[in-house]
C-alpha cells in the first residue's frame, strides 16, 4: 500500500494487518478452477472486396481525349499548374505556376513560365535544351534527346523540373495511361471550367488517383486534379488548360531566344538530390524503369 496514512501507524501495525490478512486467506477456500472457455464457433469468410469498377463510358472518354492529343503534329495552350504544401500550421497551402506551351512532334517543346515567382524560358529545339532565366540572365544549355518525352525525363533528371501538363505533350497518352490503369468511372457533366460542357471521369493509374474534365465536344483535357496513394499528407496537384489550338502554323524560331547567346552559362542542377523539394511532387505516369534505376552496391565476400 502507498497510502500515507498507514505508513504513519508504524511497523507493529503493518505486520498485524498482515497477520490478520494472512489468517483470514487460510480461512477462506480457494475458488474452483474455472473452465477455459471455448473458442467462438468460426463463421463464413467475409467476402472479399468488390473489385475496383471500370466503367467503359469512362474509358472511352479518357482514349478519346488520348487519341486526340496524340493525333496532333502539333499544338499550343496555356496550362495553370497548383500543387499543395504544408504550412507552418499544418494545413496546405497552394503554389502555382501559369505556363504557355508550344511544341511540334516529334521533338520541339517550348514552355514559357510567367508566373508565380521569376519568369523562366525552356526551349528544346530538338537540338539544344536550355532553360533560360532573363531576370538573372542565366542559362543552363544541354543535348536534346531525339524526342520530347526523352527530354521531359532528362529535364527532370537533370534539373528537378516537373511540368505538370506532361500527361497531355507525350508521343502516347493512352498507352501511358492504360499500362497501369486499375480503374475508371464516369462521374457526370459539369460547366465548371471556364463554362465548357465538361464530362467528369476518374480513373487510377500508376499509384495516382486522378478527376479529369474533358470537353464533351472537342475531347480536350480542361482541368485534372490528382492525389497519391502513397503520399502519407495526401496532397494534391491540379492543373487547369485554356487556349487549345491543335495543328497551329509554327515559326521556324519558335524553340530557341537569340537572348540567351549573351547570358551567364550555368550548370543545371537537381535540387532533389539536395532534398530540397518534397518527394510528394512528383511526375504522374510510369515508374522508372529497371534499367534506370541505380543498381545496389555489391555486398564484400
Amino acid at each position: 500500500m502507498k497510502n500515507t496514512r498507514f505508513f504513519a501507524r508504524g511497523l507493529s501495525l503493518a505486520l498485524a494487518v498482515g497477520l490478520a490478512a494472512a489468517a483470514a486467506m487460510a480461512q477462506t477456500p480457494a475458488p474452483a478452477p474455472q473452465k477455459k472457455k471455448s473458442a467462438p464457433a468460426k463463421g463464413p469468410t467475409p467476402a472479399p472486396p468488390p473489385a475496383p469498377p471500370m466503367e467503359p463510358k469512362a474509358v472511352e472518354i479518357l482514349k478519346a481525349a488520348c487519341d486526340k492529343l496524340a493525333e496532333a503534329k502539333s499544338m499550343s495552350f496555356t496550362a495553370v499548374g497548383a500543387y499543395e504544401v504544408p504550412s507552418m500550421l499544418g494545413p496546405p497551402l497552394i503554389y502555382g505556376r501559369i505556363y504557355e506551351v508550344q511544341l511540334q512532334r516529334p521533338s520541339q517543346l517550348r514552355v514559357i513560365t510567367v508566373a508565380d515567382g521569376p519568369r523562366a524560358e525552356f526551349y528544346d529545339d530538338g537540338k539544344v535544351m536550355m532553360s533560360f532565366h532573363p531576370a538573372e540572365n542565366m542559362v543552363a544549355v544541354a543535348d536534346a534527346p531525339p524526342t520530347i518525352d526523352e527530354a521531359l525525363k532528362k529535364i527532370y533528371d537533370i534539373a528537378g523540373t516537373y511540368f505538370p501538363f506532361t500527361d497531355v505533350v507525350v508521343a502516347n497518352p493512352w498507352k501511358d495511361i492504360e499500362s497501369g490503369l486499375k480503374t475508371a468511372f464516369y462521374v457526370g457533366s459539369s460547366q465548371l471550367v471556364g463554362g465548357v460542357t465538361t464530362d467528369v471521369i476518374a480513373y487510377e493509374s500508376w499509384g495516382v488517383f486522378v478527376q479529369m474534365w474533358i470537353g464533351a465536344e472537342d475531347k480536350l483535357p480542361r482541368m485534372a486534379r490528382a492525389q497519391y496513394h502513397d503520399d502519407p499528407l495526401q496532397l494534391r496537384q491540379s492543373v487547369q488548360f485554356t487556349n487549345w489550338q491543335l495543328n497551329p502554323a509554327v515559326s521556324a524560331d519558335a524553340f530557341t531566344t537569340a537572348k540567351a547567346a549573351t547570358a551567364d552559362r550555368i550548370a543545371f542542377s537537381n535540387p532533389r538530390m539536395k532534398s530540397e523539394l518534397p518527394a510528394t511532387v512528383r511526375p504522374i505516369g510510369p515508374p522508372a524503369s529497371p534499367a534506370s534505376k541505380p543498381k545496389p552496391t555489391p555486398k564484400p565476400k
